[in-house]
């Protein structure tokens, strides 16, 4: 609908000046093609029947203007007036205006139709597990998971994957699928052809060990061959019963030692260590740095499984010192909010993968590319079993990552959780000078590293009921 500005403009205008002291007589052109409004200095709009009646006989004597008790006398009032008449008449025509381009010549609004599909063909990432990520979003979108996700060619045939995620037999695939795999260290090899596999045959298993619902539960990470490490635990912080009259059930993960790793054969000695405190946990799985992913995910499941009630876990190494009794009086003062979403420890930001081969965390750019989320140092943290939970829900939209805590952080993100830092989390240790000061270690959670004689003497420090550290 086409809008005449200019006859608005004038309408406004007539109408404002019937309530001032000017009255609008006509409009038009000059010879410029300007517009003209001829105004006369009084209306009688807002004037009664008897004013008007006064005025006309007034007009008829010659009078130039009116002098009327009903009147608006005064220039400022004038200006006022005409001030506010130009802008009300500038809003209304930009409103016309736009209500007008809106339309089409009938009065009807126009459908837009998108050029493109919504849904766009994904392209997939260079790096190995980035790619591997993509395939998990997009297999776990339920948008694009439906019946009729792949009609009109929406998914791309690298998407379409019929290998079970839980094969647990060697993926030969990756061999071309990774640019250079040859060239990969053979710790790095051996990962990825075992990357999909997340069960893993149950050796040793402790089924009752959680039917009095702990408070917190103590998961430490070991291998066959640390027998002094764990006896030293179980002798001072990890010693399970009652602490400040709160449970505490201690478990030690465990995979398999192997020969390629030139471990001797301690199965018997381990079965021993078994029957005698009821506290091993053993997966068939090699049990190597890179494989401590798979020994979170394991954990997880059980827990899940055994011990879903705990209301609290501790996960760490079995080389770090833990001070129980503050991390029990910590969960004690926790507000219920803030306990259910917990999980602090030493928190890395903003870091990313070495790429130096001779480093232990190596990690090559055909494998993944990218920052890594803010996560906890895996010397231990500490966090709630409803978290727990949540993290074994997601951790099959994560594929698994060579290195275990900052697996952990990714499977956080996916959550939309960060871990939280603690002061008291000191898994790079503590200066010298402060190392065999007992009163060092009163406000702190955890140190590491600490040898088993450190853990047992340290521990005996902590309680000693002589101990001031005023």
């Amino acid at each position: 609908m086409a809008v005449d500005v200019r006859r608005l403009l004038y309408l406004c205008v007539r109408r404002s000046f019937q309530f001032s002291s000017a009255y609008v007589l006509g409009w038009g052109k000059d010879r410029s093609g300007h517009l003209e409004v001829a105004t006369y200095t009084r209306s009688t709009a807002c004037l009664s029947p008897a004013n008007r009646t006064a005025e006309r006989v007034t007009r008829q004597r010659g009078r130039d203007r009116v002098v009327n008790a009903g009147t608006m006398h005064g220039p400022r009032r004038k200006l006022k007036v005409i001030v506010t008449t130009i802008m009300t008449a500038f809003f209304f025509i930009i409103v016309e205006v736009s209500r007008s381009g809106s339309q089409d010549k009938n009065g009807l609004h126009k459908i837009r139709i998108p050029t493109k599909p919504f849904w766009g063909k994904p392209s997939p990432k260079e790096a190995f597990w980035n790619r591997q990520q993509q395939k998990l979003d997009h297999l776990n979108n339920p948008v694009l998971n439906g019946p009729n996700a792949t009609i009109g060619g929406l998914l791309p045939d690298w998407l379409n994957d019929t290998v079970a995620q839980d094969s647990c037999e060697p993926d030969l695939r990756v061999m071309t699928q990774v640019k250079n795999f040859s060239l990969l260290p053979d710790r790095f090899k051996d990962f990825l052809l075992y990357m999909r596999c997340r069960s893993y045959r149950v050796v040793v298993d402790q089924p009752q060990i959680c039917k009095d619902q702990p408070f917190l539960l103590l998961a430490i990470k070991s291998l066959e061959s640390h027998f002094d490490r764990r006896q030293a635990i179980r002798e001072s912080w990890g010693r399970a019963g009652l602490f400040a009259n709160k449970s505490i059930v201690t478990v030690f993960l465990l995979g398999n030692a192997t020969a390629v790793d030139h471990f001797p054969y301690l199965s018997p000695m381990l079965e021993y260590e078994s029957s005698m405190h009821g506290d091993i946990l053993q997966w068939d799985y090699r049990d190597s740095f890179f494989n401590l992913t798979a020994k979170e995910v394991l954990f997880l499941e059980w827990f899940n499984t055994r011990c879903p009630d705990a209301s609290f876990i501790f996960k760490g190494d079995d080389d770090v010192f833990v001070n129980t009794v503050l991390i029990i009086d910590f969960l004690k003062g926790l507000s219920p909010t803030r306990a259910q979403d917990l999980f602090v420890g030493d928190v890395i930001t903003n870091a990313g993968p070495h790429r130096d081969k001779k480093v232990k965390y190596y990690i090559p750019e055909n494998f993944f590319v990218g920052s890594y989320p803010p996560y906890a140092g895996g010397g231990g943290y500490l966090y709630s079993g409803k978290v727990a939970k949540r993290l074994h829900g997601i951790m099959n939209r994560v594929p698994l990552y060579p290195i275990d805590d900052v697996y952990t952080g990714m499977c956080l993100r996916k959550l939309g959780l960060a871990p939280e830092k603690h002061k008291g989390f000191r898994t790079f240790g503590i200066e010298e000078k402060y190392r065999n000061n007992p009163c060092a270690y009163k406000s702190l959670m955890l140190v590491h590293p600490r040898s088993p004689q450190d853990m047992i003497k340290i521990w005996a420090w902590l309680k000693d009921p002589a101990l001031n550290c005023q």
